[in-house]
């Protein structure tokens, strides 16, 4: 019976669109959308599969429909990007996830959003929200390293917070 061998890591896009840039077109595209609680995770280094998580609440079908189709138009006009795959279809899903590679854009009501907590079950990822006042991610400018990498002490808790302030990392209240 052959040994259980862990899964290779897929190899980071070459596209001509790096992900951190896909996941800031995603975030400015939800945000003209009205979308609540927009926020990005930094998952390189933790997931095999994807670099990036944008995270966007939508109050209504109708809403949801145009945060997904403003995040795909905004992709494929200003990156020539399309996604890869699309779980999930406005007006019938209450969670739509588009993939774009190194790039998972997921877009929830706000039952199913505070359901399923992907900051939470992702607790180890870096997560900052972005606001219409403050756009723009600091986890996503050129150079910021991995979650796993090394950094002097201190460094990495200061990654691992959002602009908030709210520790976004793996702390386990019950101490297991």
């Amino acid at each position: 019976m052959p040994s259980a061998s862990p899964q290779p890591q897929s190899p980071p896009r070459t596209g001509p669109t790096p992900g951190r840039v896909l996941a800031q077109l995603a975030l400015d595209a939800a945000l003209d959308k009205r979308a609540l609680d927009v926020a990005v995770m930094d998952l390189r280094g933790i997931s095999g599969e994807v670099d990036y998580f944008v995270l966007a609440t939508g109050e209504s079908d109708l809403q949801i429909k145009a945060i997904v189709d403003g995040v795909v138009d905004r992709l494929r006009t200003e990156a020539g990007e399309r996604p890869v795959s699309r779980e999930g279809q406005p007006g019938t899903s209450r969670w739509i996830v588009l993939d774009y590679f190194d790039l998972a854009v997921h877009v929830f009501d706000p039952e199913l959003r505070a359901h399923y907590d992907l900051e939470r079950l992702w607790g180890d990822a870096p997560t900052q929200t972005v606001t219409d006042e403050h756009p723009t991610a600091a986890l996503l400018e050129e150079g910021t390293p991995p979650p796993n990498a090394a950094a002097p002490s201190g460094e990495a808790d200061e990654r691992a917070t959002g602009e908030g302030g709210a520790d976004a990392g793996g702390a386990d209240p019950e101490g297991a």
